[in-house]
């Protein structure tokens, strides 16, 4: 293995996305630390630190920020809500679908009205947190205090959204996921601190600390076979003779993830609910707020039940993205493929689509499940779930593993042995599937 880690930094490309990679994650968590004007910071400090599920799920997908109200306090979460929204009306209307498909000036014109939708996104999201912190009293000053501290936090998010899309051109990994995740694993630290202090002054029995490390273990392993569980669908190529020479008469397989969708229907299920949330907290002060603020608590029966349904439509909307039977069933009906038992052309394309519903719906189900263990460390074992539980490990565990396949995929491309290493039979196998 330290073979393979050696070999990245002699391939000159990847040695350099990797250095900008850690360049722009540097600036990043530089960002969560620079603070917004016009903030209480002792009050706010004060405010996270008994604020309980709804601070610490917050804060989560800003790296720390929110709790010290830095000019990164939005996160990722206005860039992620746009991209719903835009992926749903590409779906929903054709004559969006087909200028994305039409050419290279499609896709950039989605992109750029995604980056319209953020900004959009971002000033909701700013003015209802600014008038929530007026409310408590964190904030003081007037109105050009009020704008200033909004421009800010606008500013501050359509910087970490260019930090990504430059992260995803240039560096490692997706640029988005890679931000949640460095935010998530830089506050590990501080959250071992945490427990071992909960442990020392007997908040947390040791057999409880002992319960969740074991959940820990078994999230970390169900999120390692999720992400790496598929099905396989057996393929049997054709003999064609062309001129002398034979070509088909193999056999290989389609590999059909459990889990195409990676963490986005987490990362998507999540930024979504916090959203509402983010707009009661503008009517605080009246009864409607209160209750929509309740409504959408992390730990209410409404948020979960929202939780699972949305992570499983997501499950199936990103497949359904990402994933196109046609396509397969037109390639193999081209080379002379087919399924043992399956006519090629349509009748392949509705098999791989019947395959395909039934196990990303045993992947989404699981991937809830997994989603929902921190409400029951949280509410059973006492423990700051939002570390130690199913939503961060899974997305600390999912983009770690697409980082590792992305730097072992260039690595076997330049002829290097890859980072993961496996046994001489099944590489060799493998490699000739």
């Amino acid at each position: 293995m330290f073979g393979s880690l050696g070999d990245i930094f002699r391939l000159p490309d990847l040695k350099r996305r990797i250095f900008f990679t850690l360049g722009i994650l540097f600036i990043f968590r530089l960002g969560a630390y620079i603070p917004s004007p016009g903030v209480d910071r002792a009050a706010m400090a004060s405010l996270f630190s008994t604020g309980g599920g709804v601070m610490d799920f917050l804060n989560l997908f800003s790296g720390g920020a929110l709790s010290r109200f830095g000019i990164f306090s939005l996160g990722v979460a206005p860039y992620i809500n746009s991209s719903i929204v835009m992926q749903l009306l590409v779906v929903i209307f054709p004559a969006l679908e087909k200028i994305q498909k039409d050419s290279t000036d499609g896709h950039k014109k989605i992109v750029q009205w995604t980056r319209y939708g953020a900004v959009l996104f971002a000033l909701v999201q700013a003015i209802g947190m600014t008038a929530w912190l007026r409310g408590l009293g964190i904030m003081q000053g007037g109105a050009f205090e009020w704008l200033l501290v909004v421009i800010t936090l606008v500013a501050g998010s359509m910087a970490v959204m260019w930090l990504g899309e430059e992260l995803t051109d240039h560096g490692i990994g997706n640029g988005i996921s890679l931000l949640i995740f460095a935010g998530i694993v830089a506050r590990i630290p501080e959250a071992i601190l945490q427990t071992w202090s909960m442990v020392r002054l007997g908040s947390l029995s040791v057999i409880a600390l002992l319960i969740g490390l074991v959940l820990m273990v078994i999230v970390v392993a169900g999120c390692i076979l999720l992400q790496e569980g598929q099905r396989r669908l057996p393929v049997q190529y054709a003999k064609r003779v062309v001129g002398n020479k034979i070509y088909g008469g193999q056999s290989t397989f389609i590999p059909l993830k459990v889990n195409q969708s990676g963490v986005i229907p987490i990362i998507f299920a999540s930024s979504l609910l916090i959203f509402p949330y983010t707009i009661a907290n503008y009517f605080s002060d009246s009864s409607i707020g209160r209750f929509i603020s309740g409504l959408f608590a992390p730990n209410s029966f409404f948020y979960i039940l929202c939780y699972v349904a949305l992570i499983i439509f997501f499950s199936y909307f990103y497949t359904a993205v990402v994933f196109n039977p046609t396509d397969i069933a037109n390639n193999m009906k081209k080379y002379g493929g087919f399924i043992l038992g399956i006519r090629p052309g349509n009748p392949t394309s509705d098999y791989i689509t019947r395959v395909m519903e039934r196990i990303t719906l045993g992947g989404a189900v699981f991937l809830a499940i997994i989603a929902l263990i921190p409400n029951v460390m949280s509410s059973v074992l006492n423990i700051n779930s939002f570390y130690f539980g199913g939503t961060a490990v899974l997305i600390v565990v999912g983009v770690a593993m697409d980082t590792i396949n992305q730097i072992e995929a260039q690595l076997l491309m330049r002829h290097y042995d890859g980072i993961l290493k496996k046994s001489g039979g099944s590489r060799k196998g493998l490699l000739r599937g």
